[in-house]
């Protein structure tokens, strides 16, 4: 814990953003730090690998936004280690109390990352690694109640079955939730191919997208990857990608959870 979490909030400034591993980490917080959140849901998180600098960029940004976190492994970089083990991950940042966070690691995934005799582990070009895609998730307490935060980073290598598989697997963990649960899922989820789908697959299970319907660029070569949804009793408002943002490749979605009335 770096800072005293804060009660009795009653709305959030949430944003949800792939730093491209924090390799421009003085950049990255420099940005957040002048466009302050209360709940930042961050992908591609490196921890200890050569290309960021071996440092650990959660904690680094939680410490300079004076935030706590909740940290999760996706991948052992087996191309970025440097004598210790190197990863990449997710991080919750947020002023609000948290409750507990845990790891829900996808059942489907791509073979593609795993390392082979044939292919050198120890060049980063190749990206071998160990590990898979995950959803962290926190369960954070505001305005009384509880507020369940899925933040994921869906498959990149794939044309869209694997990405509709960990959807799929996410929505299925929500059930463990009452009904009435506020919940968010947020993050990087890869959605190259038709994102439409999955902007209406989410909304038949209850969810409304931050951008309501319409569908926004958050990657440097035009395509829509990074969203954010809520379910329950608020919503999002003020949905808005920060395309002068620099420091990543991916480009922050922010928007402000009010609850109804």
């Amino acid at each position: 814990q770096v800072a005293p979490p804060v009660h009795g909030l009653s709305s959030l400034r949430v944003v949800t953003w792939n730093i491209d591993r924090g390799e421009r980490l003085g950049v990255v917080a420099a940005e957040l730090q002048r466009n302050a959140a209360d709940l930042l849901l961050l992908q591609e998180v490196d921890w200890n690998t050569a290309r960021a600098g071996q440092v650990d960029v959660a904690a680094e940004l939680a410490h300079s936004l004076h935030l706590n976190a909740a940290y999760a492994i996706e991948f052992e970089e087996l191309g970025q280690e440097r004598g210790d083990k190197a990863f990449i991950g997710q991080a919750t940042l947020t002023r609000l109390p948290l409750r507990r966070s845990r790891v829900l690691r996808f059942r489907r995934q791509s073979g593609w990352w795993k390392p082979h005799a044939w292919i050198p582990s120890s060049v980063p070009l190749l990206q071998r690694r160990l590990g898979s895609r995950i959803a962290l998730v926190t369960e954070l307490e505001f305005a009384g109640g509880l507020l369940v935060v899925y933040n994921a980073h869906l498959e990149s290598r794939s044309s869209g079955p694997i990405q509709s598989a960990q959807i799929e697997e996410i929505l299925q963990d929500v059930k463990q939730y009452p009904p009435k649960t506020l919940v968010i899922i947020g993050g990087d989820l890869n959605t190259k191919y038709f994102p439409s789908v999955y902007l209406h697959r989410l909304e038949r299970a209850g969810f409304r997208s931050a951008t309501g319907e319409r569908i926004e660029r958050t990657h440097a070569i035009a395509m829509a990857l990074d969203w954010m949804f809520v379910k329950g009793p608020a919503r999002f408002t003020a949905g808005d990608v920060r395309r002068e943002f620099k420091g990543s490749d991916h480009y922050p979605l922010y928007a402000r959870l009010e609850m109804k009335r």
